[in-house]
């Protein structure tokens, strides 16, 4: 079994930061990548910030200068920086990873079940 966790969502004011962070843990072979998606009211799931396992990166537009994204060197970790938060960021974030078990050589995602970001403006 493979389970993905999040912590670090809540309130906060226009401008503002928050940091989600995110573990995988469970009977994991590989890790390829991980990110951060994010789903508003009324609107699709959004990939906001990825990494790959070779630590290549890359943001939604919306977000560039402005969010930071992370691994840490356990590599089953990812953080995600948010810094000059706007109301417009206010969504459910939900923790993506590709992961191999170690039961197949098939990579499935895998997803956390969500924290809430929410910015007053």
């Amino acid at each position: 079994q493979v389970q993905v966790v999040e912590s670090g969502g809540g309130l906060v004011q226009s401008g503002g930061s928050l940091r989600l962070s995110c573990a995988a843990s469970g009977s994991i072979f590989s890790i390829n990548g991980m990110g951060w998606y994010r789903q508003a009211p009324g609107k699709q799931r959004e990939l906001v910030a990825g990494i790959t396992s070779d630590a290549r990166i890359n943001y939604v537009d919306s977000v560039k200068g402005r969010f930071t994204i992370s691994r840490g060197s356990a590599k089953n970790t990812v953080y995600l920086q948010m810094n000059s938060l706007k109301p417009e960021d206010t969504a459910v974030y939900y923790c993506n990873a590709l992961i191999q078990t170690m039961w197949s050589t098939k990579v499935s995602d895998y997803w956390g079940q969500g924290t809430q970001v929410t910015v007053s403006s």
